[in-house]
């Protein structure tokens, strides 16, 4: 299953932010099995370092997270018709116009983050943490 991470879900982690934390931390652990190949579009990368190098205040530790994180979730690359469907989807928010519009050109089984609500309009399956950790506690069963 190929999934996109919403930045929140990897800020959760890296910043241990309550109550979300450990939601998104199992989330992101999926990535050790081979069912579940996580991404996160390149285009987040960015505002994941500086959030987080912002709130702990150590850019070494930040990269350590990020190397940390690399070791199991693959980078999305951000593409010109990715930027040029985003724009013709005219949302609200841009940044996740391109999360969809990524999460679409890899054809990705969904989107998983906390703000479901900015992705309405997607044309994939979006779930939020818990949804998702319910779904496949459901079909292990």
């Amino acid at each position: 299953m190929r999934l996109l991470l919403d930045t929140n879900i990897v800020l959760d982690v890296f910043l241990k932010r309550q109550p979300f934390y450990e939601a998104s931390k199992t989330i992101m652990d999926l990535s050790k099995f081979e069912q579940f190949d996580e991404y996160v579009s390149a285009s987040t990368v960015t505002d994941i370092y500086y959030i987080t190098s912002k709130n702990i205040k150590d850019a070494q530790a930040t990269r350590n997270l990020l190397n940390q994180m690399l070791k199991t979730i693959h980078i999305s690359a951000v593409t010109e018709d990715d930027i040029k469907n985003a724009l013709h989807l005219s949302w609200k928010d841009f940044e996740d116009a391109v999360q969809s519009a990524v999460a679409s050109s890899y054809e990705m089984d969904g989107i998983i983050t906390r703000n479901k609500d900015d992705f309405h309009q997607a044309e994939i399956n979006v779930w939020s943490p818990q949804e998702f950790l319910d779904i496949i506690a459901y079909l292990m069963k």
